[in-house]
C-alpha cells in the first residue's frame, strides 16, 4: 500500500495551534506568580515545551498551502485535538495535582472536549493557576467546537451536518462573506457572553475569580467547577438560575446570534431547531418534575425542589454536567430519566453535545414520510428543514450516525465492564463520555463522586469515548479504514 496523503498542511496547522496553546499557558503562570504559588514555573515550563514543538512544526512546513482536502481536514481535526490534549495535560502532571500522565491526559481531554469529568480531588484547595487552566481548556474547547461545527463538519458532511453548509455559505443571504469572518464574529460573541455571565455570577454572590472560571465553563457547556461539589457548594438560587440561562445560551447555534446582531432579532425563534430544543427542554423539565416531585419536596421543599429539577435537567441535557445535588439519591426513576436525557444534547453549531436536536428532527421527518407513503403510495413528499428541502442523502447520514452512536456506546459499555466496573458505572460512564456530559451515575462517578478511582484502562477508554463523541464519530473512525490512506 502506498501512502499518498500529504501530511505537511496538517503539521502546519497543528504547529500554529500548539504555539497558540503554549502562549495561553502564560496566563495561569502569571496568575500563580501574582498569588505567590510556585506552580507558575510549571506553567512556564509547559508553555516553553509546547511552544517549542509548535514553532518546530510550523518552521518545518512554513510556506505550505493551507488549503486542505477532505481527507486532510479529517486527519487535521483528529491530530489537532490529540496534540492539544497531549500538551494541555502537562501542567496537570508537572504540578502534581494528579499522580500519573493517564490522569493528566484524561483531565485535559475532558476539558478540551467540554465533557467535565474530573479525576482531581480537593478542588476547593487547588492552586489558582490549575483552576484557571481547567476553565481555559473548556473555554478554548468550546470555541473550537463552534468553529469546527461551522467550517469543518459541514464540509466533511459528517452525520448530516451538510444541511448547515448551505445556510452558512452557499445561499444568496450569506451571513458573512468568508468562514474566517464568521469564526471571528463568533469568537467576539463567545467572549461577550462569557463576560456577561461572569458579571452575572458576581452579582449573584460569587467571588470574581470563581465567577470568571464558572462563566468560561458555563458558556462552553463544559461543567468544570472550582469546587468538589460543583454548583451545589453555593446552595444559592440566584447562582443556579444564572447557570441555567447561560447553559441554554451556549446550546443555541452561535450563527443565529450573528444574525440577531445584523438586525434580525427574531432569527433565533424562527429557527426550527431552536424552537424544538426549547420545547423539548420544557417538556423534559415537566416530566422530570412529575417523576421525582414527591421525593424532592421532602428533600428541598416547594421552590427548591422545582429549581433542582430545572437546573439538573438543563445541565445534563445540554451536556454541561454541573450538579446542584446528588440526583442519584432521588430514586430509580430519576436515574433512568437522567440516563436517557444525557444522549439528547443541544443544537448543532453550539457548544453542546450529544446526538443533537436536528438529527431527531430529520429522523422524525423521515419516519413521517415513510408512514405517509403507506397511505399514499403515489404521493410526492418533500422533507424540509428550516423551510429548505433536505438533500436526500441527509436522512441516510443521520440514521447511520445515530446507529453508529448507539453501537459505539454499547461497545464502550462492554469494554468498560470488562475492566472491572459494575454495570451502572460502565453504562453511565460510556454514555457520559460519548455524549460529553461529565458526571455519570452510581456511587463512584455520580454527581457526588468523580473518576479518580477508576483504573487506567477505563480512563483511556473513556478518553477515547470523549474524543469520538466530540468529533462526531466518523471523523475519528474513518482514519482506521485502509482506503483513507490510499489515493
Amino acid at each position: 500500500m502506498t501512502l499518498v496523503l500529504d501530511l505537511r498542511p496538517v503539521v502546519l496547522v497543528t504547529g500554529i495551534l500548539l504555539t497558540a496553546l503554549g502562549a495561553t499557558m502564560l496566563v495561569p503562570a502569571l496568575v500563580d506568580a501574582i498569588a505567590g504559588n510556585p506552580d507558575w514555573q510549571v506553567f512556564a515550563a509547559s508553555s516553553a515545551a509546547t511552544t517549542l514543538v509548535g514553532v518546530t512544526f510550523y518552521t518545518a512546513t512554513r510556506g505550505m498551502s493551507r488549503t486542505l482536502s477532505t481527507r486532510q481536514a479529517m486527519l487535521m481535526t483528529v491530530v489537532v485535538w490529540i496534540a492539544l490534549v497531549t500538551a494541555g495535560a502537562l501542567p496537570f502532571l508537572w504540578s502534581g495535582v494528579v499522580p500519573s500522565y493517564t490522569d493528566a491526559f484524561f483531565e485535559a481531554m475532558s476539558g478540551l472536549t467540554t465533557t467535565g469529568a474530573t479525576v482531581i480531588t480537593g478542588l476547593d484547595d487547588a492552586p489558582p493557576g490549575i483552576l484557571l487552566w481547567r476553565g481555559m481548556l473548556q473555554w478554548l474547547g468550546g470555541l473550537g467546537i463552534i468553529v469546527m461545527a461551522v467550517a469543518v463538519l459541514p464540509m466533511l458532511q459528517i452525520g448530516g451536518m451538510q444541511v448547515f453548509k448551505a445556510e452558512a455559505f452557499d445561499t444568496p443571504e450569506k451571513i458573512l462573506p468568508r468562514a474566517t469572518q464568521i469564526s471571528g464574529s463568533m469568537t467576539l460573541i463567545f467572549v461577550a457572553f462569557t463576560a456577561i455571565c461572569a458579571v452575572a455570577y458576581m452579582i449573584a454572590g460569587m467571588l470574581p475569580a470563581e465567577a470568571l472560571i464558572h462563566a468560561m465553563t458555563t458558556v462552553a457547556t463544559g461543567g468544570f467547577s472550582t469546587r468538589d461539589t460543583s454548583i451545589g457548594f453555593y446552595q444559592d438560587a440566584a447562582i443556579e438560575w444564572v447557570a441555567v440561562v447561560f447553559m441554554i445560551v451556549g446550546s443555541i447555534p452561535f450563527l443565529l446570534y450573528i444574525q440577531v446582531l445584523q438586525g434580525r432579532p427574531l432569527a433565533i425563534w424562527r429557527d426550527q431547531q431552536v424552537r424544538t430544543f426549547l420545547t423539548v427542554l420544557a417538556l423534559l423539565v415537566l416530566i422530570g418534575w412529575l417523576v421525582v416531585e414527591q421525593t424532592l419536596t421532602e428533600l428541598f421543599g416547594g421552590p427548591g425542589a422545582f429549581r433542582a429539577v430545572v437546573f439538573n435537567t438543563v445541565s445534563i441535557m445540554t451536556g454541561t454536567g454541573y450538579a446542584s445535588a446528588d440526583y442519584g439519591l432521588w430514586g430509580a426513576q430519576s436515574i433512568a430519566f437522567f440516563f436517557i436525557i444525557m444522549f439528547i444534547g443541544g443544537c448543532a453549531g453550539s457548544t453542546s453535545c450529544g446526538i443533537k436536536i436536528f438529527r431527531f428532527q430529520v429522523l422524525f421527518a423521515e419516519v413521517r414520510e415513510r408512514l405517509a407513503r403507506v397511505l399514499y403510495p403515489h404521493g410526492v413528499f418533500v422533507k424540509r428543514f428550516n423551510g429548505r428541502p433536505l438533500d436526500p442523502r441527509v436522512p441516510l447520514a443521520v440514521t447511520t450516525f445515530i446507529f453508529l452512536y448507539l453501537a459505539t456506546f454499547a461497545v464502550l459499555s462492554i469494554a468498560l465492564q470488562m475492566t472491572g466496573l459494575d454495570l451502572l458505572t460502565a453504562m453511565s460512564g460510556a454514555g457520559s463520555a460519548i455524549s460529553n456530559v461529565g458526571p455519570g451515575l452510581g456511587d463512584i462517578i455520580g454527581p457526588a463522586g468523580n473518576y479518580q478511582s477508576l483504573n487506567d484502562t477505563a480512563k483511556w477508554l473513556l478518553s477515547l469515548g470523549m474524543l469520538l463523541g466530540r468529533l462526531e464519530l466518523f471523523t475519528v473512525l474513518v482514519l482506521f479504514l485502509p482506503q483513507f490512506w490510499r489515493s
